[in-house]
């Protein structure tokens, strides 16, 4: 009697939308390996368990939880039965969060999962239908919703820190402009008028990761929309601003848990 076939794992992209991505997937078994994003990953178990390890302990998402993963902190994924696991994930620039709360620390979730009916109605609209774009009016009240959820929810009062936002925020948009070409911490403190060490700091509170992983970060967001327009690994390596292949595949890996060509078959390229 021939064996039952396993289930193919997938990825499906949601249509693009500024500032933030949206996934829904299917893994039978091992996921992703150990990595970190400079975003928020927020989302939801459709079904099976999806079990991660996450701030030095195991985490098991079911059905009706919501996962906040804070930006910059280490996870893998895994299914935590035979029968795999079936979820959506929003990932969301930290950016965007501090647009909507004035600049201010990043809400922080405990351990990477909540029960908050508050949380699961913040992000119903977003974590919605995956196969049809959102309206753009609707997307930023869904945001403004899940900044306000996402600040109530966290729940621990932080001592007040001072900070220049429009300092790191000016920063930031250097490292946009400059993804083909080297950026030291000097130039962005001499462009944002903060000393260097100042901004390192404010850049890490406000936005969720350091200026050279922002910048590591957004050239690999380009590779990825590279690699889906058929450029080659080398052409998008080098197109994105990294020395060679190798050197982009190595970020890649690290940062999604997967090499650039798994990535692509996933997504039937």
């Amino acid at each position: 009697m021939a064996k039952p076939t396993p289930p193919t794992d997938w990825v499906h992209r949601a249509p693009p939308a500024q500032g933030l991505e949206r996934i829904e997937a299917f893994f039978s078994g091992h996921g992703y390996d150990p990595h970190r994003h400079d975003t928020y990953a927020i989302g939801r178990t459709l079904a099976g368990v999806q079990s991660f390890q996450y701030r030095g302990g195991w985490r098991h998402s079911l059905p009706g939880a919501t996962m906040v993963l804070h930006p910059d902190e280490l996870h893998d994924g895994e299914a935590g039965t035979q029968e795999g696991f079936q979820y959506r994930m929003l990932y969301v620039e930290p950016a965007l969060i501090q647009q909507i709360l004035g600049g201010q620390p990043l809400p922080f979730i405990k351990d990477g999962l909540s029960s908050d009916p508050r949380l699961a109605a913040a992000t119903d609209t977003l974590l919605g239908s995956m196969h049809s774009p959102l309206d753009p009016l609707e997307q930023q009240d869904a945001l403004f919703d899940l900044a306000q959820a996402l600040n109530a929810v966290s729940g621990v009062p932080l001592q007040r820190q001072r900070f220049d936002y429009l300092a790191a925020e000016r920063a930031r948009e250097l490292i946009h402009g400059a993804l083909e070409r080297s950026v030291t911490l000097d130039e962005l403190a001499e462009h944002s008028g903060r000393d260097r060490w100042s901004l390192s700091r404010d850049f890490r509170l406000l936005f969720g990761t350091s200026p050279y992983r922002y910048l590591t970060m957004r050239r690999l967001d380009l590779v990825r929309a590279l690699l889906m327009q058929g450029q080659s690994l080398v052409s998008a390596a080098l197109m994105a601003g990294f020395t060679d292949q190798s050197h982009m595949t190595r970020q890649f890996s690290k940062t999604y848990g997967l090499p650039p060509a798994r990535w692509l078959k996933m997504h039937g390229r």
